[in-house]
């Protein structure tokens, strides 16, 4: 289309709208225009008391979006809106209001979204996504949606992701307004779903009925071929699939002896089984298991009549265990029951063919061969062509089948056997007096059972199949078939090494087929030829999938890329293009900037009018929806309608999340945490510098020489500890030890008398010098502590609690607590005498000057010179010295 031929196509489309339509205001979130418009798009906003209603475009609307006008509405108690087709809104406003295209596409009559609308929603299986016609002039597709369609008078087959405000501008000029429909589906599935599924909005594969797996890519079991279609009626195994034939292999087996817990027996409708002859239930339980009595059971696992004239005789050797009445057992062969031999009252021996009535002998019955009686009921062995039967002699069919019974002649035993198991009817084919019984076969099989030349097995043999004319008769296959099924020319393998295609014998596989196991199995439908029978294993694409990645055959490209029919791969669009039909710039479907639109094909500059801007997902400006300007015959201006160009301020106060109120929790307790951590080291830090200065002042840190800093550095490298020093404490104070001793001394006054003069003991005087002071000092042991010095010099009680003082050296003040000996108490002395001479070489405190003063004048006062003072004259009274 020719640039020069827009602005007149503009103006033509001005004077029809102006024309036709009354002024309405269009919006989107943040701009409204007001003029003529015939837009059928998006939804009407319309209250109570507004000047007009409004048409609402795609997006969301908040309680802050402007301008004024839209805003008011908006928040409006009476708002009310109504939808356009495809759009889904509830009839009172709510905010957020979001406005959105329900997944699928709209088609339009009228280019710019305009005139009657149709909507054509995602499809939910691949059963509804058929082809439908479109008569569109604009298309609206919703956000991640793709859509495949033709034009009416061309079988090119393009793909849409984003909507077409005019189909007319569209690249290919073969695209009227008649459009086909071929597919539409989501973007959302993370692996593209194959032919057998759809891609549903929430980004998963819907399967159609029969299809399995998560791109929907094999069959459900019991179902085959390229539509997953259920295998017949009646099989219980079939050639499934979506490679397989459906062919049955297998049918289902009904009122199986299984099902009533039966081994050898028929389940009827009672769900009772009904025994075949021969058989009964067993110790454990399950019906007919066990051979009954008057059978043994073989070594071919069949259950066989005992000899005649037995009632009751062994499995596996079948010997005897009781005789009839009348029947004795043989000495020579343990499984036979011997008759007892006729003979008359003289002693006369009855030939066979006679009885005795006592005084002679009389001819047996013509049914009877021998006899033992008159009548046919008294037959031993019955008559040429007669068995016996339940004590009967009965005649046979011509296959040997004892008359009124599904039990076979036994020409050896003269009986009537039973027939192999697992049958339910047998005979012997050309049945004669010579025939034997493993010449018996099977002709009726319990359920669940084949017949397989006259035997019956659970399954036909290999190079037969299952008749389905019976469902019972293995019937062999054709001699170009290895396996059949079905029919005898339907080959499942073939012989001479060629390979079986849909039931023929071929020498090589089809285009569509793979060879596999001597067979040829057809290629996932998604796939034109395969490598395999998987869905990512195709070599080439159908038409409908065309795009051969990794092995897969997908319906279509990316968005911004095409196919390239010549190369078969997909290449990449334009730069201008979002999405494109081919190279070059004059093959967009869509617009990669926000600033262009398309015409032609060709994406072009905007060029959008009235402040206008280009509306995402729309590809068109919103000037281009509404004429602003009236035509030519019409005389009366639009009408002013307030708000629409105003912008409003909206002050909202955002109530805080839990998250966030628990955030500013946590870290106002990490502060309040923090804060007590620092206050408390620097109360550590006070009371350390506190206790140092205390030491300091006390000198209780003695200096250390360089030999001892370097021995405590010497035990710290080695993690050794200093040795220390363990004070020995008395038991009781010094002075409280003597006043015991001299109240001991009262109670040996007697013995004073008789010892004479004696040289002073080695301890100490009592009144040494110092003692006094060294006593005030200490105070008693019973309190721990002296009066203050306040109270010493005053009399009186302080007012306020006492000061506590620090031990100077503890281990310095106890004396020894393991030795109450002289020498012992001698060293404590020594120890408070070195301790009180450091005392006095240490510069006195105005408070401890003060203090000895005040004692020195105090213990004059007390001490005076009218005090008796001991004198020496003679031996001492103790009684321990003498």
């Amino acid at each position: 289309m020719y640039p020069g031929f827009l602005p007149f196509l503009s103006l033509l489309w001005t004077s029809i709208v102006a024309a036709a339509q009354s002024v309405s205001v269009v919006c989107v979130a943040g701009q409204c225009l007001e003029g003529y418009t015939n837009i059928t798009l998006g939804a009407t906003l319309s209250a109570s008391g507004s000047p007009a209603s409004l048409q609402l475009l795609p997006g969301e609307y908040t309680s802050t979006t402007n301008p004024e006008l839209l805003h008011e509405l908006l928040t409006s108690s009476s708002a009310s809106l109504s939808a356009s087709a495809g759009f889904s809104v509830n009839k009172t406003v709510a905010l957020p209001l979001d406005i959105s295209l329900q997944p699928g596409v709209a088609a339009y009559s009228g280019a710019n979204y305009s005139g009657k609308s149709t909507f054509n929603a995602l499809p939910t299986n691949v059963s509804t996504n058929t082809t439908k016609q479109l008569s569109a002039g604009s298309l609206a597709l919703a956000s991640n949606i793709w859509m495949s369609v033709a034009g009416s008078s061309s079988s090119n087959r393009i793909v849409l992701w984003n909507s077409v405000p005019d189909v007319s501008q569209l690249p290919s000029s073969s695209f009227g307004s008649s459009l086909t429909l071929l597919d539409m589906q989501s973007t959302s599935c993370s692996s593209p779903c194959s032919s057998g599924g759809i891609c549903s909005s929430s980004g998963k594969c819907v399967c159609q009925s029969g299809f399995t797996g998560s791109s929907c890519e094999s069959c459900v079991s019991g179902h085959f071929g390229p539509n997953c279609e259920a295998c017949a009626a009646g099989c219980l195994d079939c050639d499934d699939g979506i490679s397989g034939t459906g062919t049955c292999l297998q049918f289902n087996v009904t009122n199986a002896p299984s099902t009533c817990n039966c081994a050898n027996g028929v389940c009827g409708s009672n769900g009772k089984c009904t025994c075949n002859a021969g058989w009964t239930a067993s110790s454990n339980g399950t019906a007919c298991a066990t051979c009954a009595k008057g059978f043994f059971l073989d070594s071919s696992g069949n259950c066989e009549i005992c000899a005649l004239g037995c009632e009751e005789c062994a499995n596996g050797t079948g010997d005897c265990i009781t005789c009839g009445s009348g029947f004795t057992q043989s000495s020579n062969d343990a499984t036979q029951c011997l008759a007892v031999q006729q003979t008359t009252s003289g002693g006369t021996q009855c030939p066979d063919g006679s009885f005795s009535n006592g005084s002679s002998c009389e001819q047996c019955s013509s049914l009877c061969q021998t006899c033992n009686g008159a009548t046919s009921n008294n037959c031993i062995i019955c008559a040429t062509g007669s068995y016996k039967l339940n004590g009967s002699c009965v005649t046979t069919s011509s296959s040997g089948v004892c008359e009124n019974s599904n039990m076979i002649a036994n020409n050896n035993k003269h009986e009537c056997d039973s027939c192999p198991a697992k049958c339910t009817t047998c005979g012997i084919p050309n049945f004669t007096t010579a025939s034997t019984l493993n010449q018996a076969q099977c002709t009726g099989c319990l359920p669940g059972f084949v017949l397989s030349n006259g035997s019956c097995i659970e399954s036909c043999p290999s190079g037969t199949f299952l008749s389905p004319k019976d469902n019972l008769t293995c019937t062999a296959c054709d001699s170009s078939c290895k396996t059949c099924a079905g029919s005898a020319d339907f080959c499942l393998s073939c012989s001479n090494n060629q390979l079986a295609s849909n039931g023929t014998c071929v020498s090589s596989c089809p285009s569509n087929t793979v060879s596999s196991s001597g067979a040829c199995l057809a290629c996932h439908p998604d796939c034109a030829t395969c490598s395999g029978t998987s869905f990512n294993q195709c070599s080439s694409c159908p038409s409908d999938r065309p795009v051969l990645n990794n092995g897969r055959c997908l319906p279509t490209c990316s968005q911004s890329q095409f196919f390239d029919t010549a190369s078969s791969s997909c290449q990449s669009c334009d730069s201008s293009c979002s999405s494109c039909s081919g190279s070059g710039a004059n093959n967009c479907f869509a617009c990669s900037s926000s600033s262009q639109i398309l015409r032609g094909g060709t994406c072009v500059s905007a060029g959008c009018s009235n402040s206008s801007s280009v509306i995402s997902g729309l590809g068109l400006c919103l000037s281009d929806l509404v004429v602003t300007t009236p035509s030519s015959s019409t005389s009366t201006p639009l009408p002013s309608i307030t708000g629409i160009n105003s912008t409003t301020t909206v002050t909202t106060t955002k109530s805080l999340e839990w998250w966030q109120i628990l955030l500013m929790t946590l870290g106002c307790a990490f502060i309040f945490l923090l804060v007590v951590v620092l206050w408390r080291r620097r109360m550590r830090r006070k009371r350390a510098q506190a206790t140092k200065a205390f030491a300091a002042a006390k000198r209780l840190d003695a200096s250390r020489s360089w030999r001892t800093r370097l021995l405590r550095f010497g035990e710290r490298l080695f993690g050794h500890h200093p040795p220390r020093r363990e004070w020995m404490v008395p038991d009781e104070e010094r002075d409280i030890k003597l006043e015991r001793l001299h109240k001991q001394q009262q109670h040996f006054a007697p013995v004073e008398k008789r010892g004479g003069p004696e040289p002073q003991p080695s301890l100490p005087e009592y009144h040494d010098d110092g003692w006094d002071a060294r006593r005030n000092q200490r105070g008693s042991l019973a309190t721990m502590s002296n009066e203050s010095l306040y109270t010493h010099i005053t009399g009186q009680p302080r007012r306020t609690p006492e000061p506590r003082q620090p031990a100077r050296n503890a281990r310095e003040l106890l004396p020894s607590r393991f030795s109450d000996t002289t020498l012992g108490s001698h060293e404590v002395r020594q120890l408070e005498r070195d301790r009180m001479e450091r005392e006095r070489e240490r510069a006195p405190t105005p408070a401890q000057e003060y203090a000895r003063s005040w004692m020195e004048q105090e213990e004059d006062n007390s001490r005076g010179s009218y005090w008796l003072k001991p004198t020496n004259t003679g031996g001492s009274k103790n009684p321990f010295r003498r």
